[in-house]
């Protein structure tokens, strides 16, 4: 069974075509710049070859045909023909109060999904042209939605509910829903079978850590806790967003700055984080250049970003009562060995210890030379790993469930 799967975002596409017999992938690629000047579009197909060609790409149903026509290029492909796609994974990032797993997408499930583009405003509308793209490009395929926030939907109400009139909960659906909960599910998944532990006997704690950050707490394979809320502002700062704030910074900023809410929102999603802290750069590998060369504003940034994912780890223990294992995926989490050490180094209470030279081993790329590790010492009682995430391959196995 071959599953195609689509990520779209507001002005990109990346796909992946995977073969779930065996759960390799076929091709993958990258379409960027959709609906702007200079679109481009690459990726690799047959026996691993690369391509990389502009293209005008004015809205997303130019991007998925010129997916569809590179799968089955005669140099690039790796289809005869579209009806050797079995199905089509799409990842959503809302799914509001509608849904707790994947769900075959219909004329009913589509109309919740775009009913919900209020809770993700810059996400879901991407989402959704992606999906319209390919049931008219593919007419008679099943389309499947993967949502972001479905693992998530298992955190109880006294954890999700935040300290509002309990109508804003029920009338306006204002509560926490976290995201990226297909990494979260994966690695928590994963790392119970790399250690050879029952994935339902234990307490992990996984730091999904990018230019978008979360953690989450999963106990006896349940997600019980995550740091992003009803939008992915909330939780731990980021490359451009703010993380955890005081709510009355907003009013306060919008007073000192003349800003109106949309101009004050783009602030605290896209001008705030890594970036507003360090006044260069939201890429990690740039604040460690810099951390090296002792800019103050860049180890700041790092400081305060490596500070706050360790508040989170130590609460989500004391909430599971213990962890077994912590788990670092996502670029700056598989990358980045001075967060990992800043972020646990007090933590030798809980019983956390590091292997430096393990830790200091997995940087710049060197986990997709090595595998997955274990970096904890061996007499730390938990168990710290780099495990890299695979999202895709989650929503190719939620697919391949609901399209039989």
């Amino acid at each position: 069974m071959k599953v195609l799967v689509i990520n779209a975002g507001s002005s990109s596409l990346k796909y992946q075509l995977i073969d779930m017999d065996n759960e390799q992938m076929i091709a993958k690629g990258l379409c960027e710049r959709i609906g702007t000047e200079g679109s481009l579009m690459k990726g690799s197909g047959r026996d691993g070859k690369g391509f990389k060609f502009e293209s005008p790409m004015p809205t997303h149903v130019e991007s998925i045909n010129l997916v569809l026509n590179m799968l089955t290029d005669k140099e690039f492909g790796v289809l005869n023909n579209m009806n050797e796609i079995d199905a089509i994974g799409h990842r959503v990032v809302h799914s509001g109060p509608d849904f707790t797993a994947s769900a075959v997408i219909t004329d009913e499930t589509l109309a919740l999904i775009v009913k919900n583009t209020e809770l993700a405003p810059l996400h879901q509308p991407a989402n959704i042209a992606g999906i319209e793209a390919c049931i008219a490009a593919m007419p008679g395929k099943t389309n499947v939605a993967v949502f972001d926030t479905a693992f998530h939907s298992t955190i109880p109400l006294h954890a999700s509910l935040y300290g509002l009139p309990y109508e804003a909960y029920t009338e306006w659906n204002i509560k926490k829903y976290g995201f990226h909960g297909t990494s979260h599910k994966f690695v928590s998944e994963e790392v119970a079978k790399f250690l050879g532990k029952d994935y339902k006997n234990m307490k992990i704690i996984n730091c999904h850590l990018g230019n978008g950050s979360s953690i989450s707490a999963v106990n006896n394979g349940v997600c019980v806790e995550t740091s992003m809320g009803l939008t992915p502002l909330e939780g731990v700062p980021m490359g451009t967003r703010c993380g955890d704030i005081d709510p009355s910074c907003i009013e306060f900023i919008m007073k000192k700055s003349g800003m109106n809410i949309s101009e004050t929102m783009n602030y605290l999603n896209k001008k705030s984080g890594m970036l507003g802290i360090s006044g260069t750069s939201s890429d990690f590998r740039d604040l460690c250049e810099g951390y090296d060369k002792g800019d103050l504003r860049c180890t700041l940034a790092i400081d305060i970003f490596s500070y706050r994912v360790k508040k989170y780890i130590a609460s989500y223990a004391g909430i599971m009562g213990g962890v077994d294992a912590i788990v670092f995926t996502g670029g700056v989490g598989e990358n980045t060995a001075v967060v990992r050490e800043k972020a646990l180094d007090t933590l030798g209470f809980m019983g956390i210890e590091m292997d430096d030279a393990l830790n200091n081993l997995y940087k710049d790329g060197q986990v997709y030379k090595y595998g997955p590790s274990v970096c904890s010492s061996e007499n730390s009682k938990v168990k710290i790993v780099i495990l890299p995430t695979n999202e895709e391959l989650v929503i190719a196995r939620d697919t391949k469930i609901l399209a039989k």
